[in-house]
């Protein structure tokens, strides 16, 4: 029988000199204890919790079944056995970036998709004619939702108005270059918006990098930018570019990002206007428990500001093929136990977030639904196209189809559901009731989604 305490093999983390450090004066059991009793947790609760006793080395596997029991117990408690997904596809607009981010290998140098140029690239670039045929054909064939996440493609601007700013200004610091310059011209962030906006599908973009991007060069307010997003089509915002909300890791592995006040600034004013969040961390690179301690904390605190954040969604960090794995700065990600504590201690210290998301494109089909005995009720979307984390070296498909969810789920002895985006229309599915396809969505009718 293996040793319970046996060291988990993990990425370097301690050869960064970071300020904060997985050391509290709490204890875990009485961290535990405050879990079990549905007290609000601290972030040193939550350091013992995702340490299993921060005065040992290593995963303790036996403290670790007890903090997801903990959080299995508090997911039924909270919304029972039923597991969500929604019928959804990614139409990400553009690969061009050159923010530079390290756990990155969905970009492409930006200077590569300019018309002199003239070798050839992996990346791509979609105007909002071609989006808007994307959506609409899967629209058809009844997806409810389209998110869209894209590289900070330096010709887009967020309107006609925007563009102009940027076309007249002397600053050498935006960076901005005009569309003409470029073999695909990827319009504006409110077209490709419009374009998506196709049908009655529910539209989740803008990520708070994008909106830093979409007024870069002005003095407007993140409310003002969401609030013209809104009028082009925008539904609701991905909490996505918040990788860890701690700045001391922000610098090492994506120093020319927002840092975290301006994240949360963002967040906050998309919320203001009345758009619905969702809200991710990106953990198992560089940094420790105590950052995602933090990280959690300050999901929560903005949690309590606006009461716009439907789902969390820990994405464990996938090292193949990124900056960070090819400079020796990382030499994996997160070990197993680490993903099922994240899932689990996420469910008990945002008590103000209801439905945490299981990631199969993350973890894989069968510990994918071993994470929803750890505390996930959500389990993501079908995902018709799915680019990021293929790029990065990701093993776990593209796509998923209603009957594969619906068999999966049921076959853990839980309740399969069709979603909404924001969580508010739910339908539970009968496995016995086939053929299985997306009603939700405005024109599904049942048809299969995938064949």
């Amino acid at each position: 029988m293996a040793d319970p305490r046996e060291p988990s093999v993990n990425v370097p983390r301690g050869e960064f000199d970071f300020d904060h450090r997985p050391e509290t004066d709490q204890s875990f059991e009485n961290a535990l204890a405050k879990a079990r009793a549905g007290d609000r947790l601290a972030v040193a609760d939550a350091v013992e919790l995702l340490t299993t006793g921060s005065d040992s080395e290593g995963i303790d596997r036996r403290r670790k079944e007890r903090v997801l029991e903990a959080a299995d117990r508090r997911r039924a408690e909270e919304v029972g056995e039923v597991v969500t997904f929604v019928a959804n596809l990614n139409n990400n607009v553009t690969t061009a970036c050159n923010t530079g981010c390290l756990f990155c290998n969905f970009k492409d140098r930006s200077e590569q998709f300019r018309s002199s140029h003239e070798a050839d690239h992996p990346g791509f670039t979609k105007t909002p004619a071609e989006s808007r045929e994307i959506v609409e054909r899967a629209v058809d064939r009844g997806i409810y939702e389209v998110t869209s996440v894209s590289g900070l493609h330096p010709a887009f601007a967020l309107d006609a108005e925007h563009r102009e700013r940027l076309e007249t200004s002397d600053r050498e610091d935006l960076n901005y270059r005009p569309p003409g310059e470029y073999d695909t011209n990827p319009g504006t962030y409110c077209e490709q918006l419009r374009a998506m906006s196709v049908g009655g599908v529910h539209v989740h973009s803008m990520t708070p990098e994008e909106a830093y991007h979409a007024r870069r060069g002005t003095d407007w307010s993140y409310e003002e930018v969401y609030g013209r997003l809104q009028d082009a089509g925008l539904d609701s915002v991905p909490g996505t570019a918040a990788e860890i909300l701690v700045d001391e890791v922000r610098e090492v592995i994506c120093p020319a990002k927002i840092d975290t006040a301006e994240w949360l600034e963002a967040m906050e004013a998309a919320a203001n206007v009345g758009l619905d969040l969702t809200s991710t961390i990106m953990y198992g690179h560089v940094e420790n428990e105590a950052h995602r301690a933090l990280h959690l904390d300050r999901v929560r605190e903005l949690q309590d500001r606006t009461g716009a954040i439907t789902e969390f969604v820990p994405l464990s960090f996938v090292h193949h093929d990124t900056p960070l794995h090819d400079r020796g700065m990382v030499d994996g990600g997160a070990t197993t136990d680490e993903d099922e504590l994240m899932i689990a201690v996420s469910r008990l210290y945002l008590d103000n977030i209801e439905h945490i998301q299981s990631s199969w494109v993350k973890y894989g089909d069968a510990q994918g639904l071993k994470m929803l005995t750890c505390g996930a009720d959500d389990f993501m979307g079908t995902i018709l196209s799915e680019e990021i984390t293929k790029r990065a070296g990701g093993e776990f498909g593209e796509y998923r189809s209603v009957a594969e969810y619906v068999d999966m789920i049921s076959a853990v002895g839980r309740v399969p559901a069709e979603r909404s985006t924001d969580y508010r229309t739910i339908r539970t599915v009968d496995p016995a009731d086939r053929p299985h396809g997306p009603e939700l969505g405005p024109t599904a009718d049942g048809t299969p989604l995938v064949e």
